[in-house]
């Protein structure tokens, strides 16, 4: 009988950790790609080609080869130690950017059935994996032992911490509306098409998560810990070769989990527009990245539009328009769930 549990705990561990890769390696990919079309989204905004020349097999393919290229560009550069900086947590932070970023996706459902932990508190992990990552950003300036990094590690971390507490505030305006904390549940609250969807009853919620989202992954116009007219790239200045294609991974992995969160609580995730019997009217995933893509490449759209705001502006944004808006609009939400005002309650 010892054997039989040890055959399926083997078996049970590896089919496990081939759902993690299955999860793992697409997102790899879809961050490299990422990069490639926020180079070429911006370049036709400005009126620039963008990379257009690296491709497979000698074709250039649109520069669709750029994302590989850049990679081995990064593997192959040396990483250079400050003086004096402590090498162990110079090395761990950008491991725990990576780490905090991609353990998240561990309770994201991309259809009904198509997720890796279904657990009743997948919205809770999620804050706190999301919450962690602020420790790499801190240990990476720090350890390098450099007071541009130091600068910048404080000017993020107080950007990240303020904007996580609008962004919290946000998630319990979905938690009321849906009763449950539990990811699948959140999105099958929200069938019976868009006029069910909860960024309706949500709006004002909805907007503020997905400008918070915009600020806590450091993304512009909120990249003022990252300019480099001021302070020499933020907390990962000291950093080059793969430790900082680590921070680079974290940041738009971070970007693309947002994204999928803004599609999840307030769009529907995977459930069609309007419940129908052909193809594009039933639940499916593609529903789900298709919602996802347009998230994404609002991320592009805003860096392309809007300059860059003043470090003192975003602050009094986070904690005096924000985290007011959020709470009364928590209470709105509370009365129409009380008293079942709207179809969504």
């Amino acid at each position: 009988m010892q054997m039989v549990k040890d055959f399926f705990e083997f078996i049970f561990f590896d089919l496990y950790l081939l759902y993690i890769i299955a999860i793992v390696l697409p997102l790899i990919i879809t961050v490299a790609y990422y990069t490639y079309a926020e180079r070429r989204v911006i370049g036709f905004m400005q009126g620039r080609m963008g990379p257009n020349r690296v491709g497979f097999f000698g074709f250039k393919l649109w520069g669709l080869g750029q994302p590989f290229a850049d990679v081995v560009k990064l593997l192959n550069k040396e990483i250079i130690f400050p003086v004096n900086a402590n090498k162990f947590l110079f090395l761990l932070a950008p491991l725990i950017t990576l780490t905090t970023a991609f353990a998240a996706w561990a309770v994201i459902p991309f259809s009904d059935k198509l997720v890796l932990t279904d657990i009743n508190v997948g919205l809770v992990y999620i804050l706190a994996m999301t919450s962690l990552g602020v420790y790499g950003v801190i240990i990476a300036g720090w350890a390098s032992n450099s007071k541009y990094a130091l600068l910048g590690a404080l000017r993020s971390a107080a950007q990240i911490v303020s904007y996580e507490i609008a962004m919290g505030f946000a998630l319990v305006g979905v938690l009321i509306a849906a009763g449950s904390l539990n990811m699948s549940e959140i999105v099958n609250g929200q069938q019976g098409g868009i006029l069910y969807w909860y960024f309706i009853p949500l709006f004002p919620l909805f907007v503020i998560y997905l400008i918070s989202g915009v600020a806590e992954t450091n993304r512009a116009p909120f990249d003022v810990a990252e300019g480099e007219s001021e302070i020499v790239a933020g907390f990962h200045v000291e950093y080059s070769g793969s430790a900082f294609a680590l921070f680079f991974l974290g940041e738009y992995a971070n970007m693309i989990l947002i994204s999928a969160l803004c599609a999840l609580m307030f769009f529907g995730g995977w459930l069609p527009l309007w419940p129908m019997d052909n193809f594009l009217g039933q639940p499916s995933i593609f529903w789900f990245l298709a919602k996802t893509f347009v998230f994404m490449f609002l991320y592009l759209w805003f860096r392309a539009t809007f300059p860059r705001y003043r470090y003192d502006q975003i602050m009094r944004l986070g904690w005096k328009v924000f985290i007011p808006i959020t709470i009364a609009w928590i209470m709105v939400v509370a009365v129409m769930k009380v008293y079942k005002i709207g179809p969504w309650f």
